[in-house]
C-alpha cells in the first residue's frame, strides 16, 4: 500500500506539477487531523513519512512522568518501564498507531485535507508556471469561441485561459482546434487560482516573435531597441547591431525574407517596418518615418523636431489618419512636426 502511495505522489508531480515534498506536508497534516478526530485534540502525535524507504508511520506520543495528570499525553514511569527498560522521567514513549483502524469520519477528514492540498498544489503549480512565462509567448489551442462576447477560451499547457476580445488583433477570427501564439501580459494571484491576462495585440508579442525567429537577437548580437504597434494595422520595430559586420535590418528580414514572412503570417498580414536604430536622433527619426523619404530633421527641443519632406512624400510620412507619424513619434519618443519643402 505504501508503494502505491508514493507512486501516486510521483504521478501528481509529473502530471499536475505538484511537488512531492508539498504533498507530503499536506498528508502529514491530514494524518494528524484524522488522529485527533479519533483520539481527541489534546493528544500528541508524530508522523513519519520516508520517501526513500517508501514508509508511512504514525506514532502516539506520551511523556513519562511520576504522577499522571492527563492520561492522553502522559504515562507513568512504571508503565513506561513495562514497555522498555530504557525509559526515564522526561522521556517520550511512542506507540505506533495503525491508520487502518481509523473510523470512517476520521478517514473522511484526512481525505478532505488531502483533496484540499491537491487543489492548492495545482493552483500553486499553475501560478508558478504562468509566472515563469510572464512577458513571454506561449502556444495555446482554441477550445471555444464565444460569438456574443468575442472572447476565446484557450487550452494552455497548464490550464484554461481566456483571450478577451480587446486583446485580440482587430479583424482576426479563430476556429476550434487552431493553435495560436499569445503574449502573457499579467499574472495575478487569486484564491481560486491565477488570473492570467493574455494578448495578441500587445507590442510585446511582436518583440518576442522577433527574438524567437532571429538567431542574432537571441544571441545578443542584434538588439531590439523599441516597438510601437497598432495591432492589426502596423508595427514599427527598431533594431541595432553590436557587430559592425551584422546588418540588423537584414538579419531581421532573413534570407529571402523568410524570417519576417513567418512573423507576418502569425500577425495575419499586419505591416511591420523594421527601423535601424541610431544614437543620433536625427537619423533615428528619419528612419522611423519609413517608408517615406526624409529630406532633413531639425531638433527644436530635447524631445521635439521638425521634419522636411518632398511634397510627394508628405502624405506617406504622415500616413493614413496620421498613423505613420504617430507610430514614429511613439517609437522615438519625440514630438514630430512634418512639413513639405514647399511649405
Amino acid at each position: 500500500m505504501n508503494t502505491e502511495f508514493f507512486t501516486a505522489l510521483d504521478l501528481l508531480e509529473k502530471e499536475r506539477g505538484i511537488p512531492a515534498g508539498y504533498m507530503i506536508e499536506k498528508i502529514e497534516a491530514a494524518l494528524i487531523s484524522a488522529y485527533k478526530k479519533e483520539y481527541g485534540n489534546n493528544t500528541n502525535v508524530r508522523v513519519l513519512i520516508d520517501p526513500n524507504k517508501k514508509d508511512v508511520r504514525l506514532y502516539q506520543q506520551k511523556e513519562v512522568v511520576e504522577v499522571v495528570e492527563n492520561p492522553e499525553t502522559q504515562i507513568s514511569l512504571a508503565d513506561a518501564k513495562c514497555i522498555a527498560k530504557k525509559y526515564v522521567l522526561g522521556s517520550v514513549v511512542e506507540t505506533e498507531v495503525k491508520t487502518k483502524n481509523f473510523r470512517r469520519l476520521s478517514a473522511a477528514a484526512a481525505k478532505s485535507v488531502i483533496i484540499q492540498g491537491i487543489r492548492e498544489g495545482e493552483r500553486q503549480a499553475m501560478q508558478e508556471a504562468y509566472e515563469n512565462k510572464h512577458e513571454e509567448i506561449i502556444t495555446a489551442t482554441v477550445s471555444k469561441v464565444d460569438r456574443e462576447s468575442g472572447n476565446v477560451l484557450l487550452e494552455t499547457d497548464t490550464s484554461r485561459a481566456v483571450l478577451i476580445r480587446s486583446e485580440q488583433i482587430p479583424g482576426e477570427t479563430f476556429t476550434v482546434g487552431e493553435k495560436i501564439k499569445v503574449f502573457v501580459m499579467e499574472v495575478n494571484k487569486e484564491a481560486r487560482g491565477p488570473v492570467v491576462t493574455l494578448s495578441r495585440a500587445h507590442a510585446g508579442l511582436v518583440r518576442r516573435m522577433f527574438e524567437l525567429e532571429v538567431p542574432e537577437i537571441a544571441d545578443g548580437i542584434v538588439m531590439v531597441k523599441g516597438v510601437a504597434r497598432e495591432a492589426g494595422s502596423r508595427t514599427k520595430i527598431s533594431v541595432w547591431s553590436r557587430d559592425e559586420d551584422v546588418e540588423p535590418v537584414g538579419a531581421c528580414i532573413g534570407p529571402k525574407g523568410a524570417r519576417i514572412a513567418s512573423i507576418l503570417d502569425e500577425l495575419h498580414g499586419e505591416k511591420v517596418d523594421i527601423v535601424r536604430y541610431s544614437e543620433k536622433p536625427e537619423e533615428y527619426i528619419a528612419a522611423a518615418l519609413a517608408p517615406a523619404e526624409v529630406l532633413s530633421v531639425t531638433m527644436t527641443g530635447e524631445r521635439a523636431c521638425r521634419v522636411q519632406v518632398a511634397p510627394d512624400q508628405l502624405s506617406l510620412a504622415i500616413g493614413k489618419e496620421g498613423q505613420n507619424a504617430r507610430l514614429a513619434a511613439r517609437l522615438t519618443g519625440c514630438k514630430i512636426d512634418i512639413k513639405s519643402d514647399d511649405e
